[in-house]
């Protein structure tokens, strides 16, 4: 049982209560399903469309409009080539890396990094599969006795989300095997003195994962558009989404668990013994290193593949929804996706001529600012985006509308791509090595020690979530105000349709987003590999690298080439948080607004209820806060209970007298400590999250509209305070030691401290945000069908018990996610044991 089953077998309990409680509500569901006809009962809620939502809605066909001479079925096939292409692209990368020059004993550490990440995948493929039975059970359910979908239909919605959560762990299993191919080439790359590779190989590493991961995204997608018959689309795209985002969710939560549980226990050992950081002897270096990959890899590249997926099945159901003209319906779906085969087109090209440039103007270099061709990268690409949409919305649908429509359109694209590129300036200002925001908490910090520090981390990551915000406010305005230029000639609701393209502008340059954000974990782990790899105590180190690579080697230009690198990998892994976040809310409102086209037949009905005079929608606003700080203090608790083990274990273990390496035995131990928490506090909070999207469902319809506004709206700034306060402390800890070479100091040991603070803040808690709004939004667009459904066919009594009861089965969770994670006072007086019982 221990092999399949990735928690203790006490765990069992509780699930063994949950399936019971699921299955006595199935044989209420039976009967009902078993007597339904296909004719919706009289009062019952409708949409326009029958029952089933999205996996109802039937594609048009795409041959009935031309472009440039070409059908949109035909266009949309080339589309398949560019992303063969893209595919390609990201191999050869792939290819390339591997085969850069490595030491040996750098390339011993990346593999063994890459066996505990490998271990670690598995552990989660294991569980991701239990979690799918969760899912499996609802869609079942609904879609075979509610809706009296034929079978086939069903197992083709249970097959696509299979297939989503493959390709969310994937791509992630691909960005570990890159990355830690990349993290050993760039520790060897700095010995040679030069800065240029060292920035060279990290965003080559992030730009093969992000060419793959939008290529294989948009491939299957097309393939549902072109090759799927169509009325049997809908369930392909709607299982397919649901998947991709159970798997990014739960990613996205262990892993950040994971990596933060390992980065504090193996940054706290600094403080107390004074060691230097990745120092060999600490056996919780490796499993910071695994963290590294599985918190900052895994996680943000499982997020951008449902991201991209989840934003692509918004839009589809918009259109499909709000725009009645089957020709319009074909223009729109074809012009969309047009334009996110443009995207990789833009990225990848624009990285080319940016890398030629950089190579022209650092390949012989002594010093280089690693951030300046990063942000050249994100703004050419940028600005080549915005000119291709422009460009290919003028050949496509000059005639869309009354004609102006086509740069209407790209317009409001284009508000979603500049942010892309406006927002991670923005960021910057607050978490950059340079930022006047960062040199604050080093300021405080050296007279006030951590307490000051942290205070001024704080201070940084309100007033970022307060120009972010503005930020997106006015793009999405911009936006808002362009769709009132004839947009709703063609839709109901043309002011979704535009918030939903922002968040489509958003991804404008998805590649590119991605690679930044993965150029952090390669740079972090490069650091530790130098240092585990202990590669300046080799007999006649100096002389081999001399005979076999031709350079003249210098340790310690070496080392301050990584860290000063690792400080750019800090502030670009922070700038695509917040473009993540504000996808994930902004795209959030198409979804919504399915529900509530669902809810008032088409806009005819019970408008009135989406008000603040509606009772249940202001309760629903006002629930959604509690969930999202909950969330924030389950997924903390989780770091705080599993950093206290690691640390417990590290100290009495780490052997600093007579030994230059940490046993492989013990540092195992230290991922297996981070594995457990991350996995408990994982099944904790995603149930939590499965069961009060269900009970909130069953609440009152209008209620979770409410709810659903809310989580997106308190998500958004709580994660983006979150993570920019925790890149503030990050980098401030940087600067201490690269620009001021003050290691070992009491400076230093509170930056250590408001690092540690701000650990679990940016990369446990807010970066889980986004997956969570979009699993809980898009899995509400099922919930809340099925209790519409419920209401009609048993009446108001039957959907308010079950209601309770899964609200009930939620707080269970929600009382284990602390109670059953807090520390655990063991051996410290008679008082310990009475203070563990509260």
């Amino acid at each position: 049982m221990d092999a399949i089953w990735p928690l203790p077998r006490r765990a069992l309990i509780p699930l063994a209560w949950v399936l019971l409680v699921v299955s006595v509500c199935a044989l209420g569901l039976v009967p009902a399903a078993l007597a339904q006809t296909s004719t919706p009962s009289a009062g019952a809620v409708a949409a326009p469309h029958q029952g089933g939502g999205e996996a109802s809605l039937k594609l048009p066909d795409l041959s009935q409009a031309t472009f440039v001479g070409m059908t949109g079925r035909m266009m949309l096939q080339w589309g398949l080539l560019v992303c063969l292409l893209g595919l390609g692209f990201g191999l050869v990368i792939y290819s390339q890396l591997k085969n850069l020059p490595v030491h040996q004993s750098m390339k011993d550490i990346s593999e063994l990094i890459y066996e505990t990440c490998k271990t670690y995948l598995i552990t989660q493929g294991k569980f991701l599969a239990i979690l799918e039975l969760f899912i499996a059970v609802i869609i079942v359910f609904y879609f075979g006795f509610l809706q009296h979908f034929e079978a086939i239909k069903v197992f083709i919605i249970l097959l696509f989300s299979v297939i989503g959560i493959l390709g969310s762990y994937g791509v992630a299993w691909f960005g570990i095997r890159i990355n830690t191919f990349a993290n050993s080439r760039t520790a060897f790359a700095s010995l040679a003195g030069k800065p240029f590779p060292v920035y060279a190989i990290p965003i080559k590493a992030g730009m093969s994962i992000g060419m793959l991961l939008v290529s294989v995204e948009l491939f299957i997608m097309l393939c549902i558009l072109l090759y799927i018959p169509r009325d049997y689309a809908g369930p392909c795209f709607i299982g397919f989404a649901i998947g991709e985002s159970l798997g990014a969710a739960a990613l996205r939560i262990a892993g950040g668990i994971f990596t933060k549980i390992a980065d504090i226990g193996s940054d706290l050992m600094k403080i107390v013994f004074n060691i230097k950081e990745d120092d060999a002897r600490n056996p919780g270096v490796i499993a910071d290193c695994t963290g590294d990959n599985a918190g900052d890899s895994v996680g943000p590249t499982a997020d951008g593949f449902e991201t991209y997926g989840v934003t692509g099945v918004a839009l589809i159901t918009f259109i499909l929804l709000a725009v009645p003209k089957e020709l319009v319906q074909v223009q729109l779906l074809v012009w969309i996706f047009v334009m996110r085969v443009i995207m990789i087109v833009a990225s990848g090209g624009s990285y080319l001529v940016n890398e030629a440039f950089a190579r022209a103007r650092y390949s012989t270099a002594t010093k280089m600012s690693f951030e300046a061709p990063l942000t050249s990268l994100v703004w050419v690409t940028s600005i080549v985006s915005v000119v291709l949409t422009y460009a290919a919305s003028w050949v496509m649908i000059p005639d869309l509308g009354d004609g102006s429509l086509w740069w209407k359109l790209s317009t409001v694209i284009t508000c979603g791509t500049l942010a892309g590129a406006i927002i991670p300036e923005f960021v910057k200002v607050f978490t950059s090595t340079s930022s006047a925001h960062v040199r604050e908490v080093v300021t405080s910090a050296r007279e006030g020690g951590a307490s000051l520090g942290i205070l001024s981390g704080l201070v940084a990551g309100n007033f970022s979530a307060y120009w972010l915000g503005l930020t997106m406010v006015l793009l999405m305005s911009i936006a808002y105000g362009v769709s009132t230029l004839g947009l709703g000639s063609l839709m109901a609701a043309p002011a979704v349709f535009a918030f939903g393209l922002v968040a489509f502008g958003f991804l404008g340059m998805g590649p590119v987003t991605i690679a930044v954000d993965s150029y952090g974990p390669v740079t972090d782990n490069a650091q530790s590999v130098f240092e585990l790899s202990v590669i300046e105590t080799l007999p006649g180190i100096k002389g081999q690298l001399k005979k076999e690579y031709g350079f003249d080697v210098n340790f310690e230009q070496a080392k301050h080439l990584l860290e000063e690198n690792d400080g750019a990998g800090n502030t670009f892994k922070a700038t695509a948080k917040p473009v993540l976040i504000g996808t994930a809310v902004v795209g959030a409102t198409t979804m919504i607004f399915s529900i509530i086209v669902l809810l008032t037949a088409g806009l005819t009905q019970n408008l009135d209820k989406l008000s603040l005079l509606h009772a249940p929608f202001l309760l629903g606003l006002i629930s959604g806060g509690a969930i999202i700080f909950w969330f924030t203090g389950a997924s903390t608790q989780a770091v705080t209970t599993g950093a206290y083990r690691a640390v417990e274990f590290i100290k009495a273990n780490i052997r600093l007298e007579g030994a230059t390496k940490a046993s492989i035995a013990d540092s195992k131990r230290v991922v297996e400590i981070c594995t457990q928490y991350a996995q408990k506090g994982m099944f904790n909070i995603f149930l939590a999250v499965f069961f009060v999207t269900l009970a909130f469902a069953f609440v009152e319809p209008y209620f979770f509209v409410g709810y659903l506004i809310s989580i997106a709206l308190f998500g958004l700034y709580q994660a983006i305070f979150m993570a920019n306060a925790g890149g503030a402390w990050d980098n401030a800890k940087k600067v201490v030691e690269v620009d001021l070479k003050e290691k070992g100091t009491p400076l230093h040991a509170a930056t250590v401290v408001g690092d540690t603070v701000g650990d679990p803040f940016k990369d446990t808690s807010s970066v889980a945000m986004n997956p969570i709004i979009k699993f809980t939004t898009l899995f509400g667009l099922l919930a809340v069908e099925l209790a519409v459904s419920l209401t009609a066919e048993r009446g108001s009594g039957f959907t308010t018990v079950l209601a309770a009861v899964f609200f009930v089965i939620s707080v269970i969770f929600v009382w284990r996610s602390f109670y059953c994670m807090r520390i655990k006072v063991e051996g410290a007086g008679a008082a310990a044991p009475a203070m563990a019982k509260h």
